[in-house]
């Protein structure tokens, strides 16, 4: 496509105005940031007619790619009919109740209410609230607040919902961390497992880590816990498959609540329509955000179960918690619309059936290379594991250094990978075909070997 955009202004004026989000500003208004100006399908363009495929389906979130008409057309009718209500003081409207009827036939069992917000952390923090009202308010066991969460899961920036998190770094940046959370080892056994350890021994072992944490605390004093199915910014995690049944034990044993945050995970990237299904658990809160619109619009919610929808129906009491947003009837229209086309090109069948086992086998053409410790995947749900020593999986000086090296290769050449540390790591729109993944292929072969040659003299054999 021809450039029509002043890269150079555009970029002097966002460096002068834009403060953005998880950014070091120093090094950004040094460089200056790329300035993205069209996207189509899969791919998007830079204002210097650079395109790219979207590996990273913008932030976990393009499931059904760029340019949908049909829904830039529903936004804009639904704009034209109710741009704006709210749902607070008992009011309602078409498309909330269209949409929360809707996420009743697909979300897990048990689950037939939903809470509204506009983005994960929103959700998260709804989740929280709940969570402590149901057990104070409702069940009348206020000492009940402490939610056990995992090092490095994520779960939002707001400040309840990082102290949720297990992200180290955002901790730090707290002053102080919030009272009343707990982190557990996160069940990553590339990284953690002991010397012979198997993948389903090392499972059974890192869910134990949250009955241990339960009983240290005190059972009376657990509310719930909370864990992303698959933890995405931390490093694309993927527990082992005996896991989340022993976690699912854990939390019927002792009577606490189960949270799944779904925000990557939720509107079949796992090929099924919640990878709480995929795993075979029962939350009792669900949170989602993303995919449900595609990234087309903001909307994010807490899809309730049964077990705390019916104990505030039976409440006589105002739960004080919303936003202005909550329910937004644009945002509403636009997910209705985003799963129906989900579910007229079944793409959460076809997650499960081409667009996993493909993403798959793309990734595990590359175990072998020089740089590459492990790769890993599940659903359209990738990462690849930079070492320095394939051996002992030893890592590279300095963490995320050879990451962005490799991260900046692959803007390049043309296939977006993130960088967590030295994780590179994938989330494909839904629509991948055989072409896209064979360009994938390309640039990642290209992207490792390029990364190789910058740092293979810090190898060790």
């Amino acid at each position: 496509m021809s450039n029509r955009y002043p890269t150079d202004a555009l970029k002097a004026l966002d460096a002068q105005h834009h403060l953005h989000p998880f950014t070091n500003h120093k090094s950004l208004r040094a460089s200056g940031a790329r300035v993205i100006v069209h996207a189509e399908g899969p791919y998007f363009w830079d204002s210097e007619g650079k395109k790219v495929l979207d590996g990273m389906s913008g932030l976990w979130t393009t499931s059904i790619g760029y340019g949908r008409k049909e829904i830039a057309d529903t936004a804009a009718a639904q704009i034209m009919e109710l741009a704006y209500y709210n749902t607070f003081f008992q009011t309602t409207h078409p498309r909330v109740v269209e949409l929360s009827a809707k996420l009743a036939t697909v979300a897990p069992a048990g689950i037939k209410n939903v809470f509204y917000g506009s983005s994960g952390s929103e959700s998260n923090d709804t989740a929280i609230r709940l969570i402590r009202y149901y057990w104070a308010a409702i069940k009348n066991e206020p000492k009940r607040r402490i939610i056990i969460g995992r090092r490095y899961g994520y779960h939002g920036s707001t400040i309840a919902a990082t102290s949720m998190g297990g992200m180290g770094l955002m901790h730090g940046q707290m002053y102080p961390l919030y009272d009343g959370f707990r982190h557990v080892m996160e069940p990553y056994w590339y990284g953690n497992a002991e010397e012979g350890e198997t993948p389903e021994a090392f499972g059974l072992r890192a869910a134990k880590a949250i009955e241990d944490e339960i009983l240290a605390v005190g059972p009376e004093n657990v509310a719930a816990f909370a864990g992303e199915p698959v933890q995405g910014a931390g490093g694309l995690k993927i527990a082992p498959s005996t896991y989340w049944p022993e976690v699912q034990r854990i939390v019927d044993k002792y009577g606490i609540l189960l949270l799944a945050d779904e925000v990557i995970t939720g509107f079949g990237r796992l090929g099924k329509w919640f990878a709480s299904d995929y795993y075979g658990i029962k939350p009792d809160l669900v949170t989602f955000a993303k995919a449900a619109t595609s990234g087309y619009i903001p909307l994010s919610g807490v899809l309730v179960g049964d077990r705390i929808a019916n104990a505030l129906e039976n409440h006589d009491d105002e739960f004080y918690h919303g936003y202005t947003y909550s329910g937004h009837p644009v945002a509403c229209a636009v997910a209705l619309k985003t799963i129906e086309i989900m579910e007229r090109e079944k793409l959460v069948e076809r997650n499960n059936e081409f667009g996993g086992p493909r993403l798959a086998r793309m990734l595990a053409k590359f175990k072998d290379h020089p740089l590459v410790g492990e790769v890993r995947s599940v659903g359209m749900l990738g990462a690849i594991e930079l070492v320095a020593n394939k051996k002992t999986r030893k890592r590279f000086d300095d963490p995320g250094r050879v990451g962005t090296i490799c991260r900046n290769h692959f803007a390049r050449e043309g296939y977006i990978m993130r960088a967590i540390g030295d994780t590179m790591v994938t989330a494909p729109p839904f629509t991948m075909t055989e072409e896209h993944f064979a360009e994938a292929e390309g640039v990642i072969a290209k992207s490792l070997d390029l990364t190789l040659a910058e740092v293979k003299g810090e190898l060790e054999a």
